[in-house]
């Protein structure tokens, strides 16, 4: 049995702008600072796992974009359910190399995994017919 919850219009677009906010600001960081967050990957214990996807400045940059553009695209709400899953594939090598593995990440950790639940939501949910 299937049940369904109704989800006011105005509760979708504020998790929604929750949720981006982190894109936009680590994006623009991303891009803005690439050394000082490829440094954070110098120093994470799973920095390894970051160069096997390659040069870590590069890999920031290339993630500061992709969190840019994925990111306002789930802001607007275009493509929300594909712009979550781009974002939560970004996320999870982010988190793997910097906040696992680290007494001193536990709350960035646990901030990470409540931004996959909010993803998560509209992954598993059709809000089209509730954005408008």
């Amino acid at each position: 049995m299937k049940h369904k919850i109704e989800v006011g219009l105005h509760s979708v677009q504020l998790l929604r702008i929750a949720v981006s906010g982190i894109f936009l600001i680590a994006g623009l960081n991303h891009l803005l600072q690439p050394d000082k967050v490829a440094g954070r990957i110098e120093m994470a214990n799973n920095k390894n796992f970051a160069y096997l996807f390659g040069d870590p400045t590069l890999l920031v940059i290339l993630s500061g974009i992709v969190m840019l553009l994925a990111g306002i695209s789930f802001l607007i709400g275009y493509k929300t359910k594909w712009a979550a899953l781009i974002l939560i594939a970004t996320l999870i090598p982010i988190t793997i190399t910097i906040q696992i593995g680290q007494a001193s990440t536990l709350g960035p950790l646990f901030k990470n995994i409540a931004i996959f639940g909010g993803l998560l939501f509209f992954v598993l949910n059709d809000t089209s017919n509730t954005i408008k």
